[in-house]
């Protein structure tokens, strides 16, 4: 180790980019998830304390894993279960050197596989995603452990309080622990009824990471990369599975556009105004070639094949202008007929913004404001303020605008609402 007065930085990156790997690594070594996720969080306030003063080991993933696997061992004295399990753990450990407080080096595979960790990750979600959980407590779990989102963060995508999703996750993980459910992914039968969980997940993770609910950044790199990598790896493993093939072409179609989506000082560039040539060809090729394979299936698209059937649209579109917005309006009507939502509806205003004129999409709109829909988000107010600025009545726009600089969490964001804003006067 050496001595790095960030090393709380070092612990935040680490356990941003590690932290699924690291839990699902040590519910493999336990067979316990629950117990998996406290010794994880116990090595994160470990390393909290050691890294700012000893600085950041040079095997920094390897180190949280081995303090993490030395509390398991201590949870199985405390309960007295000396038994093969905690016998082979603590042999692991002695040949892997961390008993004698060795910090772990780079080539201490024992300790640290990459070749499995991809496995521990997916069985990981698995496993959150398993049929004895609500639909809503699998995906705030999931989101919590394999995503690394906040509770907050886990809220804001719910559209509810954040009590309510820390509630939803301690109640899950004592679900799990009380049926028993092993660390394993499930076999090739059993995956078809949590793949919907697991492709929710996905989804909410590169949402998250496309447009950041809050922060300084618009672009959460990180989460977005593993939520592409976790979708390639889902449409593997589920070959015949359309939808997740038609989540992975949503995923690299939108991916594709983030080169040019933020300028150099990460301020955002509105579509109108990105540069496509900076558009990710690579990832449109590999986008349209999974949306042609969820379509060969011959059942219709699902959901995330219709959006990524949008994203589509755009990917091959010269310029704003000359998009095909009249196909865009028509899929997001069959969006939302198969998953009706607030946002879906939101977007299709947009769509029919660009189709028909902001006079026909305030109306949806306006329906939606008088519903009480997105009333907490930012959106709403933000694509309202929009189209009142095109039917040029600057003063109700106005309004609308500063409500949406008041709900916006991302600073980005803000500061785009807040450039309107100014130009408005």
């Amino acid at each position: 180790m050496t001595g790095d007065p960030t090393g709380r930085e070092a612990v935040a990156a680490v356990w941003r980019i590690e932290s699924a790997r690291i839990v699902g690594a040590l519910a493999r070594y336990t067979g316990d998830f629950a117990l998996a996720e406290d010794l994880a969080q116990e090595a994160l306030a470990e390393a909290l304390v050691t890294w700012p003063r000893d600085g950041v080991p040079r095997n920094p993933s390897g180190w949280l894993l081995t303090v993490g696997r030395r509390r398991a061992i201590d949870a199985f004295r405390r309960r007295s279960a000396l038994d093969e399990r905690y016998a082979a753990l603590a042999h692991d450990l002695d040949e892997g050197g961390a008993a004698t407080g060795r910090p772990p080096e780079k080539d201490d595979d024992v300790l640290w596989d990459p070749d499995r960790i991809d496995d521990d990750v997916l069985a990981l979600m698995f496993v959150s995603c398993h049929p004895v959980l609500s639909r809503e407590a699998r995906i705030a779990l999931t989101l919590r452990v394999v995503g690394g989102l906040t509770s907050d963060e886990i809220a804001r995508a719910f559209l509810v309080p954040t009590a309510t999703v820390q509630a939803r996750i301690t109640r899950a993980k004592k679900t799990l622990g009380a049926a028993r459910v092993p660390f394993e992914a499930p076999a090739a039968g059993q995956r078809a009824e949590r793949l919907p969980s697991v492709l929710n997940v996905v989804y909410l993770i590169f949402t998250e990471g496309s447009t950041a609910s809050s922060g300084g950044e618009l672009i959460r790199f990180d989460l977005a990369g593993e939520a592409r990598r976790l979708a390639r790896v889902v449409a593997r493993l589920m070959p015949d599975e359309p939808e997740a093939h038609g989540l992975l072409a949503l995923l690299e179609l939108t991916a594709a556009r983030f080169p040019a989506r933020t300028a150099p000082d990460g301020e955002p560039v509105l579509l109108e105004h990105q540069d496509r040539t900076r558009w990710d060809g690579a990832a449109i090729r590999r986008g349209r070639a999974a949306l042609s394979r969820a379509e060969k299936a011959g059942r219709g698209l699902g959901p995330y094949g219709l959006q990524a059937a949008i994203a589509e649209c755009h990917a091959l579109a010269p310029s704003v202008a000359e998009t095909d917005w009249d196909r865009i309006v028509l899929l997001y009507e069959a969006l939302g007929r198969l998953a009706p939502s607030p946002v879906v509806d939101l977007n299709r205003a947009v769509a029919v913004s660009m189709a028909n004129g902001p006079a026909a999409a305030l109306a949806i709109v306006d329906d939606l404001a008088a519903s009480g829909a997105l009333a907490n988000s930012h959106l709403l107010p933000s694509v309202r303020g929009e189209l009142l600025t095109r039917l040029g009545r600057p003063d109700e726009a106005r309004t609308e605008l500063e409500r949406a600089v008041e709900l916006a969490a991302n600073d980005r964001e803000r500061a785009l609402l807040r450039h309107k804003l100014a130009a408005l006067s």
